[in-house]
């Protein structure tokens, strides 16, 4: 539970960072004139196109686009967050990072910090345990059989919870306070009705598979029972510094051992992740015994254009992929895939790597069945395709999905192909799902001429009176021309705004204005910089995750863009005001 960075803090930490230090610590910098050159980082290259300037503090790459300071560097480097980024920056300076704070969340943090603290030491006893326990060679030996190497247990820490019902509550529990902070993570059961052991140990006789957040810190325990005990799994509970919904175990393993992650296997097992790593297969998560939510797909597709779902070959298999499409559906953005990997019946990742090999294993992630094949396999399987009836059928249960996809050449793609499917025209099925596939209208949120005067009031929309079409258009519009902000600042200076366009009340326009007079206020402000001066904010968090987004607008085409949409959205402004001045006009004539 951290507090706000103060900004005076985070102007100090850049005015102390050398950019050429900064990069030249994990990038082979050679000086090219007054700036400094070398092989970017974030694509592959043969010939440098990767620049750093000294007396601009700032980094860029004319292959890729990827630029920015001290922090955004750190960030795009090692895959963090903003507020962990200058963390590690401070870190590697010897700062220590103040936080402004009030005295409950100064209270909740010193609270997680004690969490974390006990979690790590229970992290260490379980490792000692499975080195110098009498009991550890049933244990070893299991792992040894399992194809597990000394290496790869200690890359995921992995450890042993010996049999005893307080093991650890009497290593780690000597106080009153320890003993509640064991409680709190979740390592302790409390039972009063049970007077020889009111309060023991959860995991017991158990294979310990330590779960770490982004930063690496061990947040949770997941154990394996060594006998035929059961639950085969056992998980730690839920904690203030773990929620089991929003994590993934491997996650940090993984951007440790690849730095420049490209796709994502997603697996159902501690075991399958760490049998895969043990085959050089380093890109795997798990989930902790839930499914896979939205949650999760959009932190992964943060990380990666790519994600692999990996799942038995039988109908459970495929009816929890079928559940897991329905989560990715509006995630689809243009430039982001999915897959499904589907394994024989009677294996699971970590089998079948072992019986066909990592090569193998590797190929057929590469081949997996793409989203759009297993969408139309799996509807056309629930209909009778040879009768009209069925054809008719495949379209209605194809429609609601349809609309889950974001607007984007992929959805195009899919109604293009139910139309040839179902033989129904391709128009037809764009009104349907709220997509119109005529050519002039495929700009993303501009007509290409002005809208005409309304001979009819519009429907109101019943919430704030913004009609729904105009809602979606203007969301779509005032989303991209944040994004431009954020890629150029000082574009606002540059391009006048009409302010009418606030006349479209909303939240979209709010947010739209609210960046625009952030970029005025501080108009020599690189993107990071721009963000760090709204970070831990509502708006923060908005412009973080609308930056984070694949920008496809070139760097020469950012300024027009703009104007262009700022044109629209005045347009868009002058016909709602033609049509509130008809209604007053019409309502006068009605008195």
């Amino acid at each position: 539970m951290a507090g706000l960075i103060p900004q005076s803090f985070i102007d100090d930490l850049l005015s102390r960072a050398d950019i050429v230090d900064v990069v030249g610590a994990s990038v082979t910098l050679r000086k090219t004139g007054k700036n400094y050159s070398g092989l970017c980082p974030f694509h592959q290259e043969k010939t440098p196109s990767f620049s750093v300037e000294p007396d601009k503090q700032f980094y860029y790459c004319f292959g890729c686009g990827k630029g920015g300071n001290a922090i955004g560097f750190v960030m795009d480097y090692e895959n963090i967050e903003y507020p962990q980024a200058i963390e590690s920056l401070a870190n590697s300076m010897g700062l220590e990072v103040p936080r402004e704070e009030s005295a409950q969340l100064q209270q909740k943090r010193e609270k997680s910090l004690e969490l974390y603290d006990i979690l790590l030491k229970a992290s260490s006893y379980y490792q000692q345990q499975l080195r110098h326990h009498p009991d550890k060679n049933s244990v070893i030996k299991y792992l040894k059989d399992r194809g597990l190497s000394g290496e790869i247990a200690r890359d995921f820490k992995l450890g042993f919870a010996p049999p005893g019902w307080q093991n650890l509550l009497e290593r780690l529990g000597s106080t009153a306070d320890s003993k509640k902070n064991l409680l709190d993570a979740g390592f302790l059961i409390e039972n009063p009705e049970n007077k020889r052991n009111p309060v023991y140990d959860r995991f017991r006789n158990r294979i310990m598979f330590p779960i770490r957040d982004q930063r690496g810190r061990v947040i949770a325990f997941g154990g394996r029972v060594i006998g035929d005990d059961k639950p085969k799994y056992l998980n730690s509970p839920e904690t203030p510094v773990f929620h089991k919904g929003e994590e993934l175990y491997g996650l940090y393993e993984a951007k440790q051992k690849v730095r420049k992650l490209e796709r994502i296997l997603i697996v159902e097992g501690y075991m399958d992740v760490i049998a895969l790593a043990q085959n050089d297969i380093n890109y795997c998560v798990a989930t902790l015994g839930t499914a896979t939510s939205t949650a999760h797909l959009k932190r992964l597709f943060k990380l990666v254009p790519e994600i692999v779902f990996c799942f038995d070959g039988d109908q459970a298999g495929r009816d929890a992929a079928w559940r897991a499409l329905q989560q990715a559906l509006p995630l689809m953005e243009d430039g982001r895939s999915a897959r499904f990997l589907f394994l024989p019946d009677g294996e699971d990742p970590d089998s079948q790597v072992r019986k066909i090999g990592s090569k193998a294993f590797i190929n057929s992630i590469s081949e997996a069945t793409q989203l759009a094949e297993f969408f139309f396999e799996n509807l056309c399987s629930q209909v009778d395709m040879e009768s009209l009836e069925g054809r008719a059928k495949l379209g209605t249960i194809a429609m609601p999905l349809i609309k889950l996809f974001p607007d984007g050449l992929l959805r195009r793609l899919i109604l293009d192909q139910l139309a040839k499917t179902t033989g129904v025209d391709l128009n037809t099925l764009s009104k349907m799902s709220g997509a119109n596939a005529s050519a002039k209208d495929s700009h993303p949120y501009a007509p290409k001429q002005a809208p005409s005067e309304p001979t009819v009031p519009v429907k109101e929309h019943p919430d704030n009176s913004i009609p729904k079409a105009r809602s979606k258009s203007t969301h779509s519009a005032c989303k991209k021309a944040v994004n431009l902000i954020l890629l150029k600042p000082e574009i606002v200076s540059k391009i006048e705004v009409d302010t009418s366009i606030k006349q479209l009340k909303s939240n979209d326009i709010d947010l739209l204005f609210e960046v625009i007079d952030l970029a005025k206020s501080f108009p020599s402000n690189s993107t990071h910089e721009l963000l760090g001066r709204v970070y831990d904010t509502p708006i923060g968090s908005q412009l973080i995750q609308l930056q984070d987004r694949e920008q496809i607008t070139p760097a020469t085409g950012i300024e027009n863009e703009f104007k262009e949409i700022m044109q629209y959205l005045a347009k868009i402004a002058e016909r709602e005001a033609l049509i509130a001045k008809g209604k007053q006009t019409f309502a006068a004539k009605n008195q």
